[in-house]
This record gives C-alpha cells, sequence and structure tokens, in this order.
C-alpha cells in the first residue's frame, strides 16, 4: 500500500470509530496508528500535510475564500468556542474551520505523538489545547 492509501484508510477507520461527541480523539489516534506523527492545516486552503515515516501526503479540499481577503484577528475565546462546539457533536468539519477562521486561525498543527493541537492566528498568536489517550 502507499502512503495515501494508508492515510485514507486511517481517516477512514477513524470517523467510523468516532462517537458524535468528542470525537477527535479516535480519529488522531487512527492516524497515529497509521504512522502519522504530526499533520497540519492551514485554514484558508482547506490544505491538510500529513507527516507519516514513509513521506508526507497532502489532502486538498475546497477552500474557505477565493482570490485576497481580510484576515480576522485571533480571537482565543471564539477559538476555544469552536472546539467545545465540535466536541458536543454540534458541528460538522467544514462548520468548525469556518469558525476557526472567523477567530482569526489561519493553520493548525496536531501532534499526534504529544496528543496536542496548536491553533495559530496571522501575526504568531497561538493557543495550544491537549486532547485525552483513546484505545482503539
Amino acid at each position: 500500500m502507499s502512503t495515501t492509501t494508508d492515510t485514507v484508510a486511517a481517516l477512514e477507520r477513524g470517523a467510523s470509530l468516532r462517537p458524535e461527541t468528542g470525537g477527535f480523539p479516535y480519529l488522531a489516534e487512527a492516524l497515529r496508528q497509521a504512522g502519522v506523527t504530526r499533520y497540519h492545516h492551514t485554514v484558508s486552503s482547506a490544505t491538510n500535510l500529513f507527516l507519516t515515516g514513509t513521506g508526507p501526503v497532502i489532502d486538498q479540499a475546497a477552500p474557505l475564500c477565493d482570490g485576497m481577503t481580510d484576515v480576522a484577528p485571533f480571537d482565543p475565546e471564539a477559538v476555544v468556542a469552536a472546539l467545545r462546539t465540535d466536541q458536543a457533536g454540534k458541528s460538522a468539519y467544514h462548520e468548525f474551520t469556518q469558525a476557526l477562521w472567523a477567530a482569526g486561525v489561519v493553520d493548525c498543527t496536531v501532534g499526534l505523538t504529544e496528543r496536542n493541537c496548536t491553533y495559530r492566528g496571522a501575526t504568531g498568536e497561538a493557543y495550544v489545547e491537549n486532547y485525552p489517550h483513546v484505545g482503539i
């Protein structure tokens, strides 16, 4: 199998195992078990870069904006609100990324070994949140 095939299979496995609420750790653990050590999400372009031991894999979805646009100021309270809404199962992934964009988040990095997510603003601001280990 290719690195891309392994990553897609891990995403599908994580999606099938995750509960409606608090599901992100299941997705993250499926990726970690498939050899992904870290992934980086660029919010405006909806690009995920998965780093694995056998090579990087990129996933490009439909961008949130087209052409030049203003970036909202980083609002850590709005970041936390977007996270809690998602953790409660009250937003789909696209809605979650739109809420992050509105909160001034330009990129996110998920450390699958460290089990944390770092949400960054355009001028270096950051909010870091750890997520729990789950067994799958």
